[in-house]
């Protein structure tokens, strides 16, 4: 009888531990820059800013808001824009993962293309 106690334990205990971690991808795309006409160059494709906050029991991290800024922020400085660029195509995704309920990550991707006006 405690050797059916103790497997029936262990194997709710293991099934807590793997249903408790998961992942979340959310995200949308806004386009930045008017290209109706053939009035451009594209110089780069798929330039990237990234940014994450950690959450311990819901609590810490920074908004969306500040993490979308933070990630653009990093794209910018890896590729300054120059008079007459912008961006389009942007991207910005979420992942977020959730470990044992306890310990949470949010990972935010900004992702454009450097469009050139002539």
């Amino acid at each position: 009888m405690k050797k059916i106690i103790l497997r029936t334990a262990i194997a709710l205990i293991i099934t807590v531990f793997i249903s408790s971690c998961g992942a979340t991808h959310s995200g949308y795309m806004t386009n930045s820059a008017a290209l109706s006409s053939a009035n451009f160059s594209y110089l780069k494709q798929n330039i990237n800013g990234e940014a994450t906050a950690t959450y311990v029991l819901g609590i810490g991290g920074l908004a969306k808001e500040t993490l979308v800024d933070n990630a653009k922020q990093k794209m910018l400085e890896n590729n300054p824009l120059k008079s007459n660029q912008t961006f389009a195509n942007l991207t910005v995704n979420f992942k977020s993962s959730y470990y044992l309920g306890l310990f949470g990550k949010v990972k935010c991707t900004v992702t454009a293309d450097i469009v050139e006006f002539k």
